[in-house]
């Protein structure tokens, strides 16, 4: 009877020291190459080196070591195919029935910000998942196992001579089609420059399940799509509370997102996927207050974003106002503060070390069925040098601050929008209407008194002169813009007369 074989090559050593002693103490011979050979080796276990098996060394720096007949051809060898066999046997191939593999870290090294291109391209695995692919094709054969979290279970089914059922083995080789697919995946994303391809490939890698989506009676899961450099909802760390929902993952990212836009110290209020408060100042505790004082009703139950550390008078003032917040997210929490906000029990605290700047070079994608549209992301940074001021009167250089300001958070906020400010903090909202209109009555509602003196940003023109009006006559005295409607010249002219000012951007904001 043929000795029974194992080929293992890992780059994510986990548990592989452990499950290669079980395989090895039930008589199954390892074949190991590299850094996975010696870690072996230096365990005691007996390792034959897969240049000994083939007969042809490494080279190239290892770059060639697996990729040959007497490897392939065991794995893809029928066992119930006489001419499958007898080309095994008139070739020397003895049949691999286990393959052991993980991939070379090219989404550890993507994420580095010190790799270089070079380091990139060389964490490209070519015979990891050559072998996976070879190992999952011919599954009812080979058993093939890339997770670590698999390992004990198949070690004690081999130990007890347990039989590893079909459906067993097709599960382990959907994991490893799932696996080397993902990997493509990333590195398509990587290599790959906007629309010179008539395909995209879209791939992720599951988290965990949720409780349920949008709605209970929705099933869902959260799945990381691709390594990120700067701060990002996949890499949260949740130091306290439950997992987070569907609802919480997506205003967790959009204010996440927001307050990533900013430099000085900023905070984010959001609910429903809509900002309700925003704010700028000199210090993050400052910049706490004004932000949930811009709508503290809708603030109830929000989640919050900030992009410096949680200060102990930050928790004084949450704890003085009673404030109830679904979510806090931050670079850094002070140990007092975070410790005191532990007691909430169902307060989720996330912490993401990475920076909380806007991440470069990525496609926003959005699904419809039976398809996806991409698109690159909504990041011009306007200045004052950008804007083009239109009407006799010019905004006053504080104005000009609290317009790019608005401008910046209209980004944010569902269509149509328009997002009124003063001293760098949103004094009211408009989002999400049919009508520009009545998205302007909804923050004139909301900002009532706050709003007198403030600037508007709109995400797109305006048609007509009616939005300003209203606008104006709630005590807003500058606007901002993109322009670019037939009846621009109407609106200059209204504006004109009714003595504000306004400024074109050329960048329209809409967010569907």
């Amino acid at each position: 009877m043929e000795t029974a074989r194992a080929l293992i090559s890992v780059s994510d050593k986990r548990g592989i020291v452990e499950f290669a002693q079980k395989l090895s103490s039930i008589g199954i011979e390892i074949l190991s190459t590299g850094g996975t050979a010696k870690a072996l080796v230096d365990a005691g276990i007996p390792v034959k080196n897969v240049a000994d098996h083939t007969g042809f060394p490494e080279i190239m720096n290892g770059r060639v070591k697996t990729l040959h007949p007497r490897i392939h051809g065991g794995l893809l060898a029928r066992r119930d195919q006489p001419s499958d066999l007898e080309d095994a046997h008139n070739n020397n191939i003895e049949f691999i029935d286990i393959v052991v593999a993980n991939l070379y870290p090219f989404e550890d090294t993507l994420a580095r910000p010190e790799s270089t291109h070079d380091d990139i391209i060389e964490n490209i695995d070519i015979g990891g998942p050559s072998m996976i692919r070879s190992a999952a094709k011919n599954f009812r054969d080979v058993l093939v196992i890339t997770d670590p979290e698999d390992y004990m279970n198949i070690a004690l089914k081999l130990e007890k001579k347990e039989q590893i059922t079909l459906d067993e083995r097709r599960r382990l080789a959907t994991k490893a089609f799932s696996l080397t697919s993902n990997y493509d995946a990333i590195i398509n994303d990587y290599l790959k420059i906007q629309d010179q391809d008539d395909t995209y490939t879209v791939s992720g890698k599951k988290l965990y399940s949720l409780r349920y989506g949008e709605n209970p009676h929705q099933t869902a899961a959260f799945y990381r799509t691709k390594p990120c450099l700067t701060a990002n909802i996949p890499d949260a760390e949740i130091l306290n509370g439950k997992e987070l929902s569907f609802n919480n993952i997506i205003d967790a990212s959009s204010a996440l997102e927001l307050v990533k836009e900013f430099s000085e110290p900023a905070v984010v209020f959001i609910k429903h996927n809509n900002p309700c408060g925003v704010a700028i100042s000199s210090t993050i505790e400052d910049a706490f207050i004004k932000s949930h004082q811009v709508d503290s009703m809708s603030a109830f139950g929000s989640i919050t974003a900030l992009n410096r550390t949680v200060t102990p008078e930050i928790v004084d003032y949450i704890t003085e106002n009673k404030l109830f917040l679904e979510i806090i997210i931050a670079p850094q929490y002070h140990p007092e503060a975070l410790k005191r906000l532990q007691t909430r029990k169902n307060l989720r605290i996330i912490r993401i070390e990475k920076p909380f700047t806007p991440e470069q070079n990525y496609h926003d994608i959005k699904f419809i069925n039976g398809g996806m549209l991409i698109q690159t992301p909504d990041q011009n940074p306007i200045t004052a040098e950008d804007l083009k001021v239109v009407t006799t009167n010019s905004p006053d250089p504080q104005q000009i601050k609290d317009l790019l300001f608005a401008d910046i958070v209209a980004k944010h906020v569902k269509s149509n929008a328009v997002v009124m400010a003063k001293n760098g903090v949103t004094t009211a909202i408009g989002a999400g209407q049919m009508s520009r209109l009545d998205s302007v009555r909804i923050a004139n509602f909301k900002g009532e008194k706050a709003n007198q003196g403030a600037v508007m940003a709109s995400d797109a023109f305006f048609p007509f002169a009616d939005a300003m009006e209203l606008a104006i006559e709630a005590g807003i005295t500058s606007f901002i813009q993109p322009g670019g409607s037939v009846n621009d010249s109407q609106v200059i002219t209204r504006a004109n007369e009714l003595g504000v000012s306004m400024v074109f951007s050329n960048y329209r904001h809409f967010r569907h």
